[in-house]
């Protein structure tokens, strides 16, 4: 079961409204099998001093990027899908843009999901972020 662009954001928005509040207005741009893209419009909060965008703000993406991954492939039933683990690596500094998330799951388990996250700035070819992540699946 894959759902589309549009069912993903209606879960998100009923089940996890804060997400906005938190992230930001995120866009979801596509889900090819197995993966997420999302787009972060950039806000002056998430630009840390020296002008790039904050660590902790590519975090919260990536997280969020992973869970859409996994709601576009499991539906409404992975909605208590939790992080257990994420590491994060901060290569390149961030341009004040939109970034741009990509995730790929390389495994969707009934108790685990594991997924790498690369994030890049609008417009830049290098990645700025990379991440793994490992999500404990709700029970069946």
């Amino acid at each position: 079961m894959t759902l589309d662009v549009v069912e993903v954001t209606k879960i998100v928005d009923q089940h996890f409204p804060q997400a906005r509040e938190d992230v930001g207005a995120f866009v979801i741009e596509a889900l090819p099998e197995l993966g997420a893209r999302v787009r972060l419009p950039i806000r002056e909060a998430f630009i840390r001093p020296g002008g790039s965008v904050s660590g902790p703000t590519m975090f919260k993406l990536a997280d969020l990027s992973v869970y859409i991954a996994i709601l576009a492939e499991r539906g409404e039933g992975a909605v208590q899908a939790v992080t257990s683990n994420m590491t994060i690596n901060f290569l390149a500094r961030p341009q004040p843009t939109d970034l741009l998330c990509n995730v790929h799951l390389l495994r969707l388990g009934r108790r685990l999901a594991v997924a790498e996250v690369s994030l890049y700035s609008e417009g830049q070819p290098e990645m700025v972020c990379h991440a793994t992540s490992t999500y404990a699946m709700p029970p069946t």
